[in-house]
């Protein structure tokens, strides 16, 4: 199954045999993976659970038909249009009190990454949408940066990129004439960073534009804040992040639980890929894996 997951959209769920192990999977539990993708951990979850019941959430409407289309062999299942972070009224139009197992995989998808309309990648000329739903009526990266002082820009790039040097950055990019889409942006990029660190830095300022366009600390800070009411005692909770910001809000959130005798850390140092993992999918390199179990 997950050969054809591969092969049909160059898709490789990250670290899939650990999450799967992890969650401790019951053949009739209750589980929810809260962000679906294109279906590659949701695939393996319904393989193990033939009298349970999966609910996936996605706020990538393309996202969701595909995987839709995947999971159509089982009928086990319920897909959600919608954040993560809606978990509680999910459960209740299902009726679904509490569940076995959690499962976030908070980065994007090849799928996302290799779409050439959509911004999220810098290696592709596009407009700086980045939104994970178009039809969504936020603002785009691009109305971010048009909004924004050379001030604020700078701090989005600081905070959610934790890139050395926001102000020449942002202060290039305001006083850019031209309208700035993903080849300006690069460019500009280009002329501020010395060579051997365009690529790195290409990374972290588009990171920082998607997280700020599409909320996403505030949505896992949510997530952080609810999850321990729909888990069942015993039950697992699967984070696997990409970088050191969203890593440390789970870290320093788990750590929290566990002072107060609420989750037990399954591992004191956070799992990650194995070095073939790596090989056949780079993009998985800078993955952390933390796992939490719900104590009573």
């Amino acid at each position: 199954m997950t050969s054809i997951l591969s092969e049909s959209y160059g898709h490789y769920p990250v670290m899939l045999t650990e999450s799967i192990n992890n969650l401790n999977i019951k053949e009739n539990g209750f589980y929810i993976d809260g962000t679906v993708g294109l279906g590659g951990h949701s695939v393996k979850i319904l393989e193990h659970i033939k009298k349970g019941f999966l609910i996936g959430f996605d706020r990538d409407s393309n996202s969701i038909k595909i995987a839709k289309k995947r999971l159509n062999v089982f009928d086990n299942f319920k897909l959600v249009h919608s954040s993560y972070t809606n978990l509680e009224d999910a459960c209740r139009k299902l009726d679904i009190k509490q569940v076995d197992g959690m499962l976030l995989d908070l980065g994007l998808s090849s799928f996302q990454l290799e779409d050439n309309q959509r911004g999220f990648s810098h290696r592709y000329n596009s407009s700086l949408d980045m939104r994970f739903d178009d039809k969504d009526d936020g603002l785009t990266a691009q109305e971010i940066i048009e909004n924004s002082s050379v001030r604020e820009l700078t701090n989005i790039f600081n905070e959610f990129g934790e890139e050395r040097n926001s102000f020449r950055i942002a202060r290039a990019i305001k006083e850019s004439s031209e309208e700035i889409n993903a080849d300006r942006l690069v460019s500009i990029i280009s002329r501020m960073t010395a060579y051997k660190y365009r690529i790195k830095t290409y990374s972290r300022i588009f990171q920082a534009l998607r997280i700020k366009t599409n909320n996403e600390l505030d949505h896992l800070e949510s997530f952080l804040n609810d999850f321990m009411k729909f888990l069942k005692p015993k039950g697992r909770i699967v984070i696997i992040s990409y970088h050191s910001m969203e890593d440390r809000m789970v870290k320093h959130k788990f750590k929290e639980l566990k002072l107060n005798k609420e989750l037990k850390v399954l591992s004191k140092k956070p799992f990650i890929p194995t070095d073939e993992e790596i090989f056949d999918n780079k993009r998985s390199r800078s993955a952390k894996m933390r796992v939490g179990e719900k104590i009573g």
